[in-house]
């Protein structure tokens, strides 16, 4: 293993070993043992990522976990560290946490679960009062835009463009696709989120996970505490978070009980009546995402399908698409299986 794994162990640990544990779709995962200045067994998990990307990835990551274990240890486990291995011919990045035994199959109770991160975003603190992050996260292996703005409406629309953006260099041209996203960008954005910032009205930006699915997250096997990893953080407003429940790729958070019991804890900012069409919007982020990171999945009809609604509400234009409520999966209940080919 690179010295720089070892060298990053809490002082006083004496490196024993590693092994493979876990799978992830972008990184390598292991298990390192280590002990302690007693003597006494500590296990920390690794995660290696190569090149830029994987640099970027779990920086990203490490500040994240860094930001939401300050804020709420007991929902994250600790991070431990992160650096570059000192092998010169490597091109490798790791990040190092406390390693905890996790139920990752068992649904979460909606109560426990939405309350505790309801919790987590209404004691969060942005450093600078704005929307953003101080360092580039990722969902999967592609970058956020997450440069700070005063403003969410600001925000979002860097946040959306920067996806579309990966997602037709990586999927390529499509004429009703492209204008519907210039549509969403500057009418239906500015229509939906400006209100939640006039009139006197504020929003918090809220600490979020960033790419919340229930793939991850998952129970603490001693205390039985629901928890998270994987994460890709920014200050957002706080429904941001729940836009990924919306996609194909999550099937329990889809559950209506998620999303209800959340809103208990933390209710709908005004206006309450487009909550939902805010929702739809969110989840735009999430699916051409994922479409950017799995060409030609049924994500990106997902996400025109759900511009063309928002625009034939919003913002009406010529050149694009009906709206088929056939094709919706907030209707329909198709999903997928995340990462596997469709």
């Amino acid at each position: 293993m690179d010295s720089a794994i070892i060298d990053a162990l809490p002082a006083g640990s004496t490196f024993v070993s590693v092994e493979h544990f876990g799978t992830s779709a972008w990184t390598t995962t292991g298990r390192v043992l280590a002990l302690d200045r007693d003597g006494s067994e500590k296990l920390y998990f690794l995660k290696v990522g190569y090149g830029e990307t994987g640099r970027i990835m779990l920086n990203g990551e490490y500040e994240s976990f860094k930001s939401i274990y300050n804020t709420m240890p007991d929902f994250i486990p600790e991070p431990i560290g992160y650096g570059q291995y000192k092998d010169p011919d490597s091109a490798a990045h790791f990040y190092l946490a406390e390693f905890v035994d996790m139920d990752v199959t068992t649904v979460p109770d909606p109560a426990e679960f939405t309350s505790r991160l309801a919790h987590l975003h209404k004691i969060s603190q942005s450093p600078t009062g704005m929307f953003g992050f101080h360092i580039q996260t990722c969902d999967g292996d592609r970058a956020h835009v997450v440069d700070w703005q005063p403003s969410w409406t600001a925000f979002y629309q860097n946040l959306f463009l920067g996806v579309c953006k990966l997602d037709l260099k990586k999927n390529g041209h499509w004429e009703e696709y492209e204008r519907a996203i210039q549509q969403i960008a500057w009418k239906v954005i500015p229509r939906l989120l400006g209100p939640l910032e006039a009139d006197g009205r504020k929003i918090k930006p809220c600490l979020i996970h960033g790419n919340l699915w229930e793939g991850n997250m998952g129970i603490n096997m001693e205390t039985g505490d629901s928890l998270l990893f994987d994460a890709s953080s920014y200050y957002a407003h706080n429904e941001m978070e729940l836009g990924h429940w919306r996609c194909e790729f999550s099937s329990v958070f889809r559950s209506a009980a998620y999303k209800k019991h959340y809103l208990r804890y933390y209710p709908a900012t005004e206006p309450i009546e487009e909550f939902d069409d805010r929702n739809r919007l969110y989840s735009l982020k999430g699916a051409i995402n994922y479409s950017a990171g799995h060409p030609g999945t049924i994500l990106r009809k997902t996400a025109y399908n759900n511009m063309c609604y928002l625009c034939e509400k919003y913002a009406p234009t010529d050149g694009i698409d009906k709206y088929d409520p056939q094709i919706d999966p907030s209707l329909t209940g198709a999903r997928i299986v995340p990462h596997m080919p469709e």
